[in-house]
């Protein structure tokens, strides 16, 4: 999986992980619950996959983002 593809996959874990973040500040549940608490191996394997999409984003940003790119057709 290259490209958009990857990318894609990338932005929906990072939501999924945002998503847990703020049910655990506002709730103190998180995802994982749902799999057998964070000592799970599923739960692990969302961590982590999640935790790489994150580092994914993090160095493939700057060359991807209409924003960061200085483009002029950026949406404002």
């Amino acid at each position: 999986m290259k490209g958009k593809g990857l990318h894609m996959l990338a932005f929906v874990l990072l939501i999924v992980g945002g998503l847990n973040w703020l049910l655990f500040g506002l709730f103190n549940w998180e995802i994982g619950f749902l799999f057998g608490g964070s000592s799970a191996v599923i739960s692990k394997i969302i961590y982590i996959l999640v935790g790489l999409a994150a580092l994914l984003e993090l160095f493939s940003h700057k060359k991807s983002c209409m924003y960061c790119k200085g483009s002029s057709s950026a949406p404002m």
